[in-house]
């Protein structure tokens, strides 16, 4: 496909035509086929990061006025991870437009870090060529059903809800809760767990029931899986 085809379908995609069309090129091109790593998609993607989360952010902040910051920040996370941000990037087309170096594999094998990256670097470049609000309105138009998949009442407040749903989502499996140890009397007992997903045994976490060690274990579990580069 020619740059000038790219360039229209990426344009019909974001629903905002550049008056900067080598700009939006850059947004799509991977350091694999760029002159420099400065002149890939890399400097916009982390300005597009930047203008991710602020709008979701802010829409979460408008949307779920009785929420505490601890509420607000587990949705957050989740919405704007890699892998959430990868998934827009196949569901719109976007991953299809991805200008590629010739050792990298068909996007069918493309990691979820390089699909992510092309989302929020399409960020940058609309935020840079049209301003914040078609920026604002490109991501809300992308994220709003993620948003409400996971600001659901199970998700919010149970880590171990968001892992499963995560981790059955992305991974194919299912989280296991192992017991390791408990400590001090009958009265005042403390124990220890770990979550196992397929192979991966996570970072084992105390607590003064079996339930909330689980929950603290899962969100140690959660927020590794979330920060992961695949």
């Amino acid at each position: 496909m020619s740059e000038s085809d790219l360039a229209a379908r990426a344009q019909e995609i974001l629903g905002h035509r550049f008056r900067d069309a080598d700009l939006l090129i850059t947004s799509l091109t991977h350091s694999s086929r760029a002159n420099s790593r400065v002149e890939s998609n890399e400097r916009l993607e982390f300005l597009g990061d930047a203008v991710l989360g602020m709008v979701v952010c802010g829409d979460l902040y408008r949307r779920f006025s009785d929420w505490l910051e601890g509420d607000l920040t587990k949705v957050k996370s989740m919405v704007v991870s890699r892998r959430v941000c990868a998934q827009v990037a196949d569901e719109i087309g976007l991953t299809k437009l991805l200008i590629l170096g010739n050792g990298i594999n068909g996007q069918h094998a493309l990691p979820t870090s390089l699909r992510a990256a092309v989302f929020e670097a399409v960020i940058g470049a609309l935020y840079v060529d049209g301003g914040f609000e078609a920026a604002r309105e490109f991501i809300l138009r992308t994220v709003s059903a993620h948003i409400e998949a996971w600001s659901t009442t199970d998700n919010r407040d149970n880590y171990k809800s968001a892992l499963q749903q995560y981790a059955q989502r992305w991974l194919s499996a299912t989280p296991r809760y192992e017991a390791l140890d408990e400590q001090g009397p009958d009265h005042s007992k403390c124990f220890e767990v770990c979550v196992v997903i397929g192979n991966e045994r996570f970072p084992s976490a105390w607590g003064p029931s079996k339930k909330e060690a689980e929950q603290e274990a899962a969100r140690r579990a959660f927020e590794i899986l979330e920060t992961r580069d695949n």
